[in-house]
């Protein structure tokens, strides 16, 4: 097991308890406790931090990219071709899934959604996030000032 095995299981681990509250137990002030605050996605982030910095030559490789607009995807994917890219892709997608799972996961509750759109909302927003956030939209309905 290397570096970014350990990356990849951590930044997945990690955010397991704040969805696993979200999705079990939406409404205990529990939830809501460890919900506040920034450490459901701090954890990946800086897991996404050690990969990047232990593989610093994927960053200069898309950079360089960047000097060719034709060339940039090409870069991207020589990047995400490799464990480092990989890794590092894992830990940015489930900061990114997680945090916005906690906005579904609120909105559910300030409109007073049924409790079965806010497990569906929350379940999708990790297992395949743009379902969960097209579910979200169209199923919950915001109160209207």
């Amino acid at each position: 097991m290397d570096l970014y095995d350990v990356s990849f299981f951590l930044s997945t681990v990690w955010v397991g308890p704040f969805w696993l509250a979200m999705l079990v137990y939406p409404e205990e002030e529990k939830t809501r406790q460890i919900m506040k605050g920034p450490w459901l996605f701090v954890g990946p982030i800086l897991i996404w931090w050690v990969v990047t910095i232990s593989a610093p030559g994927g960053l200069m490789d898309l950079a360089e990219g960047f000097s060719d607009p034709l060339a940039i995807l090409d870069s991207l994917a020589g990047i995400l071709g490799t464990r480092a890219g990989a890794s590092a892709a894992w830990a940015h997608m489930v900061a990114g899934d997680i945090l916005i799972t906690k906005w579904m996961w609120k909105r559910c509750l300030e409109s007073g959604a049924d409790r079965w759109i806010s497990a569906v909302s929350v379940f999708f927003g990790v297992m395949l996030m743009p379902v969960g956030l097209a579910f979200n939209l169209v199923m919950v309905r915001e109160e209207s000032s």
